[in-house]
């Protein structure tokens, strides 16, 4: 199981993008130390160092649903601005939303199809005479690629394979990255009250209002482990 959630700072100011930063840190950290996979699949930074304007990523796992669900809505942190000390506003809202994947394909190796063929170009005759090189297809994109850098078939599927592969997530990536820009409303949509989490301090430390999302997760668990049932 996975999914793809977007940090935002909304049309926030650059303490907000501090926030976006340290969140996405947490989520990083938190992910990890529950056994789970989160990977960024793309960043994008704030006008400030060390900030981000707005980031996607991917997390991977059984329990993902319930990790992320423990996320999505409006992040607060209370504390002063890192870049106007005389500013007198100390809450700042963030958003994360959850990004659809229907639209995004999957990879599967089962997708793609190998054809043999003649090598083209320079090499001389032995190059013509065997159908060496490879062309790997995705069948459900048609996206295909062709290697013929070995006299080796069996070295050139493996070549073509890798590099289909690497083109499919440069596609996919893009097709993520066209998700994001649809859910542009995501950045007029933060709520700047009920948050989900609360963070205090340059150190970001957790509010205590945090430990009501423990038995509301636990539930959570519960509701999921009962609908696979």
């Amino acid at each position: 199981m996975e999914k793809i959630i977007q940090i935002t700072s909304g049309r926030g100011p650059e303490e907000c993008s501090w926030v976006v930063a340290q969140v996405l840190k947490k989520i990083m950290e938190e992910a990890r130390s529950e056994g789970l996979e989160a990977q960024i699949l793309h960043r994008e930074p704030g006008q400030e160092n060390g900030t981000v304007a707005t980031a996607t990523l991917i997390v991977k796992g059984k329990e993902s649903a319930v990790f992320v669900d423990s996320w999505i809505g409006t992040i607060q942190w209370i504390g002063t601005s890192q870049f106007r000390k005389m500013h007198k506003r100390k809450n700042w809202f963030i958003g994360i939303f959850e990004i659809e994947q229907s639209a995004v394909p999957k990879i599967s190796y089962v997708d793609i199809k190998h054809q043999a063929m003649r090598s083209s170009g320079a090499g001389g005759q032995n190059v013509n005479k065997v159908s060496s090189a490879v062309r790997a297809t995705h069948t459900p994109t048609g996206i295909s690629v062709v290697a013929m850098d070995s006299r080796s078939q069996h070295q050139n599927k493996k070549t073509a394979t890798e590099r289909l592969v690497r083109k499919l997530e440069e596609a996919t990536l893009e097709l993520l990255k066209k998700e994001v820009d649809k859910k542009w409303e995501n950045q007029l949509n933060i709520v700047r009250g009920n948050p989900k989490r609360v963070f205090t301090g340059t150190d970001f430390k957790k509010q205590n209002v945090e430990k009501n999302y423990k038995s509301t997760r636990q539930q959570l668990k519960n509701n999921l482990k009962n609908y696979i049932e």
